[in-house]
């Protein structure tokens, strides 16, 4: 079924209302990389002519194919430098995947759509409505994220809260109406819907790992401290508790009893597997996307980039399984986009495509939306590779060996902090405090230094090494990382 434009129109007007504050002055800055490895660039695709080519679903079939769902309800193919539509009059999709058997299925915001093309002339002549398991309000916050498969057949996705929505409950910025939102869900092979975790806010991007585990990014705002990523697991909660009041166990008086007790919801909550730092590293990421390449991007094999909106920007994700629970690094890896990232997705040949939009929040990125790729010309860049947790410490291994003679304790800068849990937008850090490197042990083949300090768990650590060169004398492009440090060993 298709949904009117005007719906649309309505929605994206309203949300063009909360324009973050410092918007127009992003506008005006220039799109440049302030760090950029070496042997990365980045690639403009030109988008259709006189299309609001809002890039908020993405996904790339086995041919290659690049399937783009837009913001104002288009779905476009592009195939031999070629851009056709698909699909349109959706109500403002956030998400797309390609299907094995050659149909396109859209997360729009009342339903989980399946657009088949039957007679095979390029566009989608059945709109085939697959879920629509939860309540939409008309609301313009109340984006429907999505979808991802695992290996099973079961599809998943997030429902956001939304903001202002009449009669609802808020305990902060967000409200929500009742009827599953702030909540993920998943859809069987047969088609059943099934409310899956809650406690989510603005979970704006989903990804399946090469281990067939869902994850997904939560974004920074009321009792979020910061934005982060998560493992997604059935019947867990993530710490927004408006969404508990359609929890047949818990219930709407009992959020009501103890909207301000914040150890309560604390305890019941899930860690996050990373804390993103807001501004340093992201303030509205997208979904997390595996370098599942083999290769052919570069040394960061099965590590995972997030784009972000507001910075315009990728970083890299390292995961830690420590005590058999996730936890790990965040660091930047390119910026100077040219709007807001909020898809990624890897194509057959390693690139990665980055779909964009500013529409609403902003971003530093002087353009309103987009499509562009990062390539790999092959050159090895001089970077930060993994980083892991030990009992004494950390150890740091980076792409290339590094020179002994910068391989100094007094070359690490380290600082740990922690966020507060409220139902404040957002958290200062808290308990800053530096922590000295006691001593520092470099490997034989000199491309890893493990550093030895005092640690302390639930905290995030700041490591600075811009002191370390390789044997050219040549520095990271980015050289400070974040460990969240859920456990010790």
């Amino acid at each position: 079924m298709k949904f009117t434009q005007s719906l649309i129109s309505c929605s994206l007007l309203v949300a063009s209302l909360f324009v973050i504050s410092w918007f127009n002055l992003a506008m005006a800055v220039e799109d440049q990389s302030t760090y950029l490895p070496k042997g990365y660039s980045i690639e403009t695709i030109t988008t259709p002519d006189n299309v609001r080519f809002h890039a908020t679903g993405l996904d790339i079939n086995k041919h290659g194919d690049v399937y783009v769902a837009t913001r104002f309800g288009d779905v476009w193919k592009y195939k031999n430098n070629t851009w056709t539509k698909f699909a349109d009059g959706l109500h403002e999709p956030t998400g797309l995947r390609c299907e094995d058997n050659g149909s396109i299925i859209v997360a729009q915001k009342p339903e989980l759509t399946r657009l088949v093309d039957n007679n095979n002339d390029g566009t989608a002549d059945d709109y085939i409505r697959i879920a629509d398991g939860w309540k939409f309000h008309d609301n313009y916050h109340e984006f429907n994220f999505g979808p991802v498969k695992d290996k099973a057949g079961n599809m998943y996705g997030t429902l956001n809260l939304g903001h202002g929505v009449p009669d609802a409950l808020a305990l902060g910025a967000m409200d929500s109406g009742g009827g599953y939102r702030g909540w993920a869900y998943k859809i069987s092979p047969d088609g059943k819907f099934m409310p899956f975790a809650n406690g989510l806010r603005s979970p704006a991007g989903l990804g399946v790992s090469p281990n067939n585990e869902v994850f997904f990014t939560d974004n920074q705002g009321d009792w979020v401290e910061t934005s982060k990523l998560h493992l997604l697991e059935q019947g867990k909660f993530y710490g927004h508790p408006i969404s508990l009041r359609d929890d047949a166990n818990f219930g709407l008086d009992k959020v009501r009893d103890n909207k301000d007790n914040f150890a309560f919801f604390d305890e019941m909550r899930e860690k996050p597997v990373v804390w993103i730092p807001h501004q340093e590293v992201a303030s509205s990421p997208g979904n997390p996307e595996w370098d599942v390449s083999k290769g052919k991007f570069g040394p960061f094999l099965n590590q995972i980039f997030i784009g972000d909106q507001t910075q315009s920007n990728i970083f890299r994700v390292m995961l830690d399984k420590v005590n058999g629970k996730y936890q790990g690094a965040v660091i930047n890896f390119i910026d100077g986009f040219q709007s807001g990232n909020i898809r990624l997705k890897f194509d057959p040949k390693g690139q990665l495509w980055v779909g964009q939009t500013a529409r609403g929040w902003g971003a530093k990125g002087s353009k309103p939306y987009g499509l562009q790729k990062v390539l790999w010309n092959g050159e090895m860049p001089f970077e930060l590779l993994d980083m892991k947790l030990t009992k004494s410490g950390f150890k740091l291994t980076f792409t290339q060996p590094l020179s002994d003679k910068t391989v100094l304790a007094k070359h690490f800068d380290v600082h740990e902090y922690n966020y507060l849990y409220t139902s404040t937008y957002g958290s200062n850090k808290h308990n800053q405090k530096a922590l000295a490197v006691k001593k520092v042990i470099l490997s034989k083949d000199k491309k890893s230094a493990e550093i030895e300090l005092d640690l302390t768990a639930d905290k995030i650590v700041v490591v600075n090494f811009s002191q370390l060169r390789n044997n050219t004398n040549d520095k990271p492009s980015v050289t400070t990382v974040y460990y969240t440090l859920n456990q010790l060993l």
